[in-house]
C-alpha cells in the first residue's frame, strides 16, 4: 500500500494504559491505516522517529478557548504542546448558544467581549469554527451561565420556571445539533443562586442524547464534600454522567483533604458514572473573586481594567501601595484577573493520579498574563510529573489526556493508536519533554514536542511552528 506519511520505529504509546511497543504507523488520508513492520512500504512522507514517541495526539477536556479558536485559529498555545482536541464551553460559560444585549457578565468576560458573541445557535458556532478552520479538534458544551444569561435580566437570583423551561428548549437543540452536554459554574456570583433543581431541570435534557454534565462546584473550598454531593444528585436525578471540573482542595484551611474527597468520589462512583479532571498545578486562575481574597496565600493580579499598571504585581503589594487594606485594594481593582496560589502540591498530586483524573488546562487564553497552564500543562504531566516525579508511569499519563478522555466525552475514533482511528498523532522525546512557561513567563512553548499530526496532516513542527490548519468542529458520538 501506498502511504500518505509513514512514521517508522516510533517507540508507540497507544493511549490505552498499556506497555508501549516499537512500530510504524502509516496513515493515509485522515486515518490510521496500518501499525506494524512497514519496512516494504513507501509513503509521500516518511518520518523517522527513532528514540521518539508516538502517542495520540492530546485531549484538552477543560477549556476556555471557545472564541479563540475562531479569532486565532493557529492554536499556538494548544498545538505547540501536542493537543489535538480541544473541549470548550466549561465551568457554565460557553460562547454559544448566546445572545447578549450587554457587555458579558463574569465570568463569561473571559471568553472575550460582548462582540465575540455572536453564535445564537450551537450549530452557528459550530459553522464558525468550521470555517475558521483552526489547528486542532474542538469539541463544544453549553454553559449554564450562558443559558441563564439569554433569558435573565438578574444573574444573582433563581430562574422561573418559565426561564427554565426556555433554557431547556435552547439546550435540547443544542444537544441536536450536537453539543457534548452541559457544564455549570456555580462558585460564580452569576450562576451561585441557581437552586440545585434549576440544574437538575437542564440537565434532564442530557440523557436521551447519551450528553454529560460537568461541573465548577458551588465551592472548592470547606464545603466541597457537600457541593460533591449536590453535584453526583444532579447526575442522579438526570441520570447522566458527572464530571467536576478541575477537582481540587483550595485554600489553606483545606489542604490535605484530597484523601477524603477522593474516597468520596470513589464510593460514588461505586454506583453511578462520574469521573473529574485536574491540572497540574498548585495554583488556581480566574477573574478576581472577593471570596477569595485572603492573605493566606499569594495572590497575583494578571489584569485590572481600572488599574493596568498593577497587572503582574502581588495583591500584597498593591495593597501597600494604594495604602489600603487587602480587600479594599480587591474591590479598587475590579474587574480583574488573578491566580491565586491556594492549593498543596501534594493534593494536586493525589488528584492527578487518581484513576478517574483525566487532563486539562483550563488556560485563559484572553489573559494578557496568563496562567503557565495556558501554554504547559500538558509536557508539565509527562516531563515533571511522570519522568522526574514518578507518580505515574509515561504510558498511564499519556492514556489520562488521550484515550481515557475521548472515551468519556464520546470523540468516537479519537485518543487511541489503532488502525481505523483518525490520526491525531504526536511525537515526542521523552527525556526532553518539559513545560517552559512559569508564573515570572507564562507565554512560551514547552519542550520536547517534536511534530504533532491533525486528520493525517502534519500540523506543527518544534523548528517552523504550525504548518497546517486540520481541525475539525467534532460533534457527539452515539454510544
Amino acid at each position: 500500500m501506498q502511504f500518505d506519511t509513514i512514521i517508522r520505529n516510533a517507540t508507540v504509546i497507544d493511549g490505552t494504559n498499556t506497555p508501549s511497543y516499537l512500530a510504524d504507523v502509516g496513515v493515509k488520508e485522515d486515518k490510521i491505516a496500518a501499525i506494524g513492520d512497514l519496512t516494504d512500504h513507501h509513503a509521500t512522507n516518511d518520518i523517522d522517529a527513532t528514540g521518539k514517541v508516538l502517542a495520540p495526539g492530546f485531549i484538552d477536556v477543560h477549556t476556555h478557548d471557545d472564541t479563540n479558536v475562531i479569532r486565532m485559529p493557529e492554536c499556538l498555545p494548544k498545538i505547540s504542546q501536542g493537543i489535538t482536541t480541544t473541549i470548550v464551553g466549561n465551568c457554565g460559560i460557553s460562547a454559544s448558544p448566546a445572545t447578549l444585549t450587554t457587555a458579558p457578565p463574569d465570568p463569561m468576560n473571559l471568553l472575550g467581549k460582548q462582540a465575540d458573541f455572536k453564535y445564537p445557535t450551537f450549530a452557528a458556532y459550530a459553522n464558525a469554527v468550521s470555517e475558521a478552520q483552526p489547528a486542532v479538534n474542538v469539541a463544544a458544551l453549553v454553559g449554564h451561565t450562558t443559558l441563564r444569561n439569554n433569558v435573565m435580566d438578574d444573574l444573582f437570583t433563581g430562574a422561573t420556571d418559565e426561564q427554565i423551561a426556555q433554557m431547556r428548549v435552547t439546550l435540547r437543540q443544542a444537544m441536536e445539533q450536537g453539543a457534548l452536554g452541559l457544564s455549570s459554574g456555580l462558585a460564580y456570583a452569576s450562576a451561585k443562586s441557581s437552586p440545585e433543581e434549576e440544574v437538575q431541570q437542564l440537565a434532564q435534557e442530557l440523557s436521551e442524547f447519551g450528553g454529560i454534565y460537568t461541573t465548577h462546584m458551588r465551592t472548592e473550598f470547606e464545603g466541597i464534600l457537600d457541593a460533591m454531593d449536590e453535584s453526583f444528585r444532579v447526575g442522579q436525578k438526570a441520570k447522566v454522567p458527572v464530571i467536576i471540573s478541575h477537582l481540587k482542595c483550595a485554600g489553606a484551611g483545606n489542604w490535605g483533604r484530597t484523601t477524603e474527597v477522593l474516597d468520596k468520589l470513589d464510593t460514588a462512583y461505586q454506583h453511578q458514572d462520574v469521573a473529574c479532571d485536574c491540572y497540574p498545578y498548585s495554583a488556581s486562575s480566574s477573574t478576581l473573586d472577593l471570596k477569595q481574597v485572603t492573605e493566606d496565600f499569594d495572590i497575583l493580579i494578571t489584569w485590572s481594567d481600572v488599574y493596568p499598571q498593577h497587572a503582574g504585581k502581588m495583591l500584597k503589594v498593591i495593597a501597600d501601595e494604594m495604602e489600603l487594606p487587602i480587600m479594599e485594594a480587591a474591590k479598587a481593582l475590579q474587574p480583574a484577573g488573578a491566580v491565586y496560589h491556594n492549593m498543596d502540591p501534594l493534593d494536586v498530586e493525589r488528584v492527578l493520579k487518581y484513576k478517574l483524573t483525566m487532563i486539562g488546562s483550563d488556560g485563559l487564553p484572553n489573559d494578557p498574563n496568563p496562567h503557565p497552564r495556558l501554554w504547559g500543562a500538558f509536557p508539565r504531566v509527562l516531563g515533571y510529573y511522570s519522568r522526574e516525579r514518578k507518580i505515574f508511569s509515561l504510558e498511564t499519563a499519556v492514556h489520562k489526556m488521550t484515550g481515557l478522555s475521548a472515551k468519556r466525552f464520546k470523540l468516537g475514533g479519537r485518543g487511541e493508536i489503532k488502525t481505523g482511528n483518525f490520526a491525531d498523532l504526536v511525537i515526542f522525546d521523552r527525556e526532553q519533554i518539559i513545560d517552559v512557561a512559569d508564573f515570572d513567563k507564562p507565554i512560551a512553548a514547552a519542550k520536547g514536542i517534536e511534530m504533532v499530526i491533525v486528520n493525517g496532516k502534519l500540523a506543527y513542527k518544534t523548528d517552523t511552528g504550525v504548518t497546517k490548519r486540520a481541525g475539525k468542529f467534532l460533534v457527539r458520538q452515539a454510544g
